[in-house]
Parts: structure tokens; C-alpha cells; sequence
């Protein structure tokens, strides 16, 4: 499954998109956190619904070999972006959290102006390089899981790999997790002094 990889550069939006997230990522946490309403309550259903999203992202980031293999494994055996599937439900989680229609608006705006043309700039990048992708596009949903993927035999290569996981670090979705929750908390302590 192996194949060298050239670099494809998106074209148009995708490419300023591509450029733009992280540092409008970063405006949004900003935005997020002035407009955040949070309770006990908020926070608890909020974390209820984030926890899935991190589960998922973990255990892709845990099969995922970035640029070396098309990986159908684990949660890409349900959906071709399990890593932005379980960023959109950690996004939903925090939405309900912060208790703001607004910061849920920007969100969705975020989401499809940014984040949808990644996706396909990314499916094409690996249509590009790997022949089995467009099988793979027709048994796998593009992001939501509606289908059961069909049994197929795996190698140990294709279980959950802790060094992966630790490779791509996906630790630090955990703690920017435990940093927005602390900042949430404090930001309810104040308002309630």
C-alpha cells in the first residue's frame, strides 16, 4: 500500500484555507471565550458530548501513517475523516458548553468556509497518490459513519498503535481540552463572585 509521495498543492480557496485555519482557530478561541456563558450544567452536557469527539480522534490518530499508506483501518473503516469528524463533535461539545447561539453560528460558519474545502483538497491529494482511493471513496462515507464497513482480513499492523498516537501527538487535543475547561471554570468563578 506504500507509495511515494510529490506534494500537491491545493488550488484557490482550499489553499488559503489551508493557510488560514490555525490562526483563525485561534481568533475563535478568543471569540469563544468572550461569548461563552458556561454553567455546571453547560459544562457537564457540553463535556458529555466532546469525550466521543476525543475518543474518535485518538483512536485515528493511532492507525493513521500520514503520507505513507491509505489507512482504512479502525475508525477510517467508518468514515474517511474520523480526525476532523471527531474535531466537529469536540467543537459541538464545546458549543453547548459555552451556552452562546453566536459562538454556535461562527462555529458552523468556521466549519463549512474552512474546514469543508480542506477536506476535499485533502481527498483529492490522496486520490493523486493512491489508485485504491476512489474504492475506498465508494465504500466509506466522506465524514459521517452510515454504513457497516464489510469485514475484511487485517494484518497487527492494522490495530491501534500507542506510538502512532504518540507521534502525531494527539495528546495535546486532551490538554488544550483540560486548558479551555480550566479557563471555562474560571471564567464561571468570576462571573459568579
Amino acid at each position: 500500500m506504500a507509495s511515494a509521495i510529490t506534494t500537491s498543492a491545493p488550488t484557490g480557496w482550499a489553499q488559503i484555507a489551508r493557510r488560514i485555519r490555525v490562526p483563525l482557530g485561534f481568533l475563535f478561541a478568543v471569540f469563544y471565550f468572550w461569548m461563552a456563558k458556561p454553567t455546571w450544567t453547560s459544562l457537564g452536557i457540553g463535556l458529555c458530548v466532546a469525550i466521543p469527539g476525543l475518543l474518535i480522534r485518538a483512536l485515528a490518530s493511532g492507525h493513521v501513517k500520514k503520507n505513507e499508506e491509505l489507512t482504512t483501518s479502525g475508525p477510517y473503516a467508518y468514515t474517511r475523516n474520523p480526525l476532523y469528524l471527531g474535531s466537529f463533535i469536540l467543537a459541538l461539545g464545546f458549543a453547548v458548553a459555552a451556552r452562546s447561539v453566536w459562538v454556535g453560528i461562527v462555529m458552523v460558519l468556521f466549519i463549512a468556509a474552512i474546514y469543508f474545502p480542506v477536506i476535499l483538497s485533502e481527498e483529492a491529494f490522496l486520490r493523486s497518490q493512491f489508485a485504491e482511493f476512489d474504492d475506498y471513496a465508494r465504500r466509506v462515507p466522506r465524514l459521517i459513519p452510515y454504513r457497516i464497513p464489510r469485514p475484511e482480513a487485517r494484518s497487527p499492523e492494522d490495530s491501534f498503535s500507542w506510538v502512532l498516537y504518540q507521534k502525531h501527538r494527539e495528546y495535546n487535543a486532551v490538554l488544550g481540552i483540560l486548558g479551555m475547561l480550566a479557563a471555562l471554570i474560571a471564567k464561571m468563578w468570576l462571573i459568579n463572585r
